[in-house]
Formats: C-alpha cells, sequence, structure tokens
C-alpha cells in the first residue's frame, strides 16, 4: 500500500523540464521561457514524503491552461446555446431573430432589450408581456429576440404557437398533463400569434388550461397577438373572457405599432428584382 502512495506521489512531483529550464540561487527550478518558478518549496521548512518542494505553474503555463479553460468554457456555452435553440424554436428561422438582426424601425425594441436586461427581476416578480398590434408590425420578431438573448445567456425559453400545443396535447400518449407541465416548466414560455388558432369549446378550455397553468407556476408568459386590445377587454363571451382575464392578469399589454415589416421585405425585394431586371421593370 505504502509503495502504492507513494508511487502516486512521485507522479504528481514529476515536473517537465525542458531544455531551456534552469534552476536559480533559490535552489528551485525555474521556466527558461517566462523566467518564474516551476516548483516552490513547502512551507515552514516542512516536508511530504522526504521532499521539501511541490511542482507550481510558471507564466506561460498558466496562460495556456487558462486559454484552454477559456476555450472549453467557450465550447461548452455554444453546445448548451445551440441545444436550446434546437429545443425552444419550433422554426429553424426563429434562431436569427436576434437584436443584432433588427433593422432598428421598432419602436418597442428598447423595451425588449431592457426585459433581457433585467431578466432576473422580471423572472421573480413573473412579469409577462403581451405584445399586441397589426400584421407585420414586428411582435414576433420581438418576441424572438428575447427569447434568443436569453437562451444566450443560457437561460431555456420555449416559443410555440397554441396550434403546435394543440397537436401536441392530442398526439400525448404519455397524457396531457406531461405536455403542460413540460411548457410550464420552461423558465419563459412564449407564445405567437395568438387568437389565430380556431376557437372550439374544446380549443378555448385547453387554451385556458395553459395559460392558468403557467400563470399558477408564477413563471412569466410572452404572447404575441393580432388581437387588439379594446378586443382582449371586451371578449365576446364566457369562454373568450375567462382566457383574456388571466391573460392580461399575467402580461403587460404593449402596443406594436412600426411599419410593417413584411411590406419593407416585399419592397427590398422588389427593388432588388427592378435593379437585376431592368427590362422587367419596363414590361411591368
Amino acid at each position: 500500500m505504502t509503495e502504492t502512495i507513494q508511487t502516486a506521489m512521485d507522479r504528481l512531483m514529476t515536473i517537465s523540464v525542458e531544455p531551456q529550464d534552469y534552476v536559480a540561487e533559490d535552489g528551485l527550478l525555474y521556466c527558461g521561457s517566462c523566467k518564474t518558478p516551476k516548483e516552490a518549496f513547502f512551507p515552514n521548512g516542512k516536508k511530504l514524503f522526504g521532499r521539501d518542494r511541490h511542482p507550481a505553474e510558471c507564466r506561460c503555463r498558466q496562460a495556456t491552461r487558462e486559454k484552454q479553460e477559456k476555450e472549453e468554457r467557450a465550447r461548452l456555452h455554444y453546445e448548451k446555446v445551440q441545444r436550446l435553440k434546437l429545443q425552444g424554436f419550433t422554426d429553424w428561422a426563429m434562431q436569427h431573430w436576434t437584436f443584432a438582426n433588427d433593422h432598428g424601425q421598432n419602436p418597442q425594441m428598447q423595451l425588449a432589450q431592457r426585459y433581457v436586461a433585467h431578466w432576473p427581476e422580471m423572472r421573480e416578480k413573473n412579469v409577462g408581456l403581451l405584445l399586441w398590434g397589426g400584421v407585420g408590425t414586428g411582435k414576433s420578431f420581438m418576441a424572438g429576440c428575447i427569447a434568443n438573448a436569453l437562451m444566450e445567456q443560457e437561460v431555456a425559453v420555449c416559443m410555440t404557437n397554441f396550434v403546435r400545443i394543440m397537436n401536441e396535447l392530442n398526439n400525448a400518449f404519455s397524457g396531457r398533463n406531461e405536455v403542460v407541465d413540460r411548457l410550464c416548466g420552461y423558465p419563459l414560455l412564449v407564445i405567437d400569434d395568438f387568437g389565430m388558432e380556431r376557437g372550439t369549446e374544446y380549443a378555448l378550455e385547453q387554451i385556458y388550461n395553459i395559460i392558468d397553468s403557467r400563470y399558477r407556476s408564477r413563471k412569466p408568459l410572452i404572447v404575441t397577438t393580432n388581437l387588439t386590445l379594446t378586443e382582449l377587454k371586451n371578449p365576446q363571451d364566457t369562454a373568450h373572457a375567462r382566457i383574456y382575464d388571466r391573460l392580461l392578469e399575467l402580461c403587460t399589454p404593449i402596443a406594436c405599432t412600426g411599419p410593417s415589416m413584411r411590406k419593407d421585405i416585399g419592397q427590398a425585394k422588389l427593388n432588388l428584382l427592378k435593379t437585376l431586371l431592368p427590362e422587367w421593370e419596363e414590361r411591368n
């Protein structure tokens, strides 16, 4: 047993010696490159297994180790973020909905950036957002920017819509509660295009269950919708009233009033076509 411990100690105490290394006046081995010690004495003249010194990191070895550790942390971070985006987005295009790709025309985007900057407080106080406005005003893009920014901080986010959720519920072999529990497990849930799904009695009940379960989980919810605030505050019937009341209790309404991104994109494509194919413009 003693021999095994001794062998292990010898291995731990072994120092890699390079040709340019040297022993200084203090009797310690120094690195020939950075001129700093590669070993150090035990304190107070103590010895361990007959040795009065132990290996130490010279500056260049420390720099190499720190660089490797930084690269490893960056690799692990990148892999985790990619997993979060793969699991959290229902459309790969959403991965490109980022603040860096914002065209700067949405006046509410600064609010989205502040939401991310104050995420710990938003999470603690269960602050959600209801992004409402006309078609093409950047509501979904804004929500995607928040989701991507938080995923970059290694926060798990799910961005989906009720059509997909309903499909999951209908196809759930292990029970609908598992679907609801999974959605409530995310620190942030984003439901896109609320109000576009079919309003059957069954669907409305499931929508209420999802929103109510999220409310009871005390975790933030972000919802985008083409419905107006007037429509949300004046529901057409009791079933919608239950949903809208819970939604407005959970989420702070934010009006998205910027110019239509879809029209801008369409106009940009048309301008490009005119530039590349001038004969097409002449005929049209």
